[in-house]
């Protein structure tokens, strides 16, 4: 009963309480136009700090990889002091911004504490749990990785109507308020993890010395392997990322104005439900590897269809092809989920467990390039293929809104994205081969 007391106690919960935290960051879209505002400068220039904040992660996560891996109370310190430095630094330059319109010095500020600052707790604190997750749970790895992953996705849908709540009743300054309160709460959850996380007291961490395998030494064990892992791991992401980034329009398009708040919610449950699914089913599964495979084909299918009855464009012209887009929709972001709680158990089933921090958090470089490139590709397809449209929507009051979109621009980001899918697909298949050795080892 204690054993099993304590892998909640002293991995789940303190991994929940670490990645509820930083998976906030996935709620930028919620105050991103306010801050634009705030600070007097275009919605375009923030946004680069969404885009840094996911570049360091992944860059933090595969440099301290060995940091993580020889000390996860070190690690996890750093991740609660940097992401709380980071949240209360963001208000500090989203207040100078608002005394100080326009100045340059207001955006940089937030480039650096919302993006570099955070981007290294965020890495940190992705990876602090993880490890320790798979040795509480040997025999459900996926189920384990599952819950911490699937915290950091569910972060958005809990947090965003608190964060919506906070900057309508915080009035004036509400914007950079709503940061310093966030940034005392985060750090209290995340030291609360910190102090709890602990690896199970049978476990030994191998003694290092001069003449002990490094992280990239055991990469380089199996090379195309990894190659095909980092592949598919960065298409995954970026293809997520370019439809996700566009998704409150296409839902407009669909003539789904009124309910895109609780339509997002919702893709937001099934991008936390594949995370949680698909890793603890993959614990069904010899070969983890699967799980990719149903996860590529399944995006396939779905961009394809819309592709093919042109759903986007269409503009919801019957229930049935608004029902293809929301699927699709659905499906990738459960995809998008699921992608990145199996990465950590399938690595530990091609390389074992012993380096599995640093050679994950190398992996999550991937995370970092797609960070830039995601949502970047998708603007630009938008910005280049197709032309805007009025989109006539009814308040409540009885009057006419005017909304820009573009439906051609968002049919051809699947064009784009149903490709790279494809590549990923193959990659899997042929690139990463069948599970190698006993995760215990």
């Amino acid at each position: 009963m204690g054993k099993f007391s304590n892998k909640w106690t002293r991995a789940a919960i303190p991994a929940l309480l670490i990645h509820c935290s930083i998976g906030t960051v996935y709620c930028w879209s919620i105050f991103s136009q306010e801050i634009a505002d705030y600070i007097g400068f275009s919605k375009g220039a923030t946004e680069w700090g969404f885009s840094f904040a996911i570049f360091f992660l992944g860059m933090s996560a595969a440099f301290l990889g060995n940091i993580v891996e020889k000390d996860i109370h070190k690690s996890s310190l750093i991740a609660a002091i940097c992401f709380a430095i980071g949240m209360a630094g963001t208000g500090f330059f989203i207040w100078y911004g608002g005394t100080n319109k326009g100045n340059i010095v207001s955006l940089i500020g937030i480039y650096v504490f919302y993006g570099f600052v955070m981007g290294v707790g965020l890495g940190t604190g992705y990876l602090s749990p993880v490890k320790t997750l798979m040795l509480w749970f040997k025999d459900r790895k996926g189920l384990a990785t599952g819950l911490a992953v699937a915290g950091f996705g569910a972060a958005k849908a809990i947090a965003s109507p608190i964060m919506q709540s906070l900057l309508d009743t915080l009035g004036e300054g509400g914007i950079y308020k709503m940061f310093f309160i966030l940034a005392i709460v985060y750090f209290i959850m995340m030291m609360l993890g910190h102090f709890l996380l602990a690896k199970p007291t049978d476990w030994s961490e191998p003694v290092r010395t001069k003449n002990s395998i490094s992280a990239f030494a055991v990469i380089k064990s199996k090379p195309i392997t990894f190659i095909g892992i980092w592949l598919m791991f960065y298409i995954n992401i970026t293809c997520g990322l370019a439809i996700i980034s566009q998704e409150k329009m296409i839902i407009k398009c669909l003539g789904l104005v009124g309910i895109v708040g609780i339509l997002s919610s919702v893709t937001a449950v099934f991008n936390a439900a594949g995370r949680l699914g698909f890793s603890s089913w993959a614990d069904t599964f010899k070969d983890r590897n699967s799980i990719y495979k149903i996860i590529f084909i399944m995006s396939i299918v779905a961009t394809g269809l819309v592709i093919l009855t042109q759903g986007i464009t269409n503009m919801g012209a019957s229930s049935f092809i608004m029902v293809l887009v929301l699927i699709l929709l659905f499906a990738v972001n459960a995809g998008y989920g699921g992608g990145f709680s199996n990465v950590p158990t399938l690595l530990a089933d091609h390389y074992g467990m012993q380096n599995i921090s640093a050679i994950h958090g190398i992996t999550l470089s991937a995370w970092a390039v797609a960070g830039l490139s995601g949502n970047q590709l998708a603007t630009w397809i938008v910005k280049k293929f197709g032309t805007e449209v009025d989109l006539v929507h009814i308040l409540s009051d009885g009057t006419e809104e005017i909304i820009k979109v573009n439906p051609s621009g968002y049919q051809a980001v699947l064009y784009v994205t149903i490709a790279l899918y494809l590549i990923a697909a193959i990659a899997c298949i042929t690139l990463v081969g069948k599970k190698k050795i006993s995760a215990d080892n």
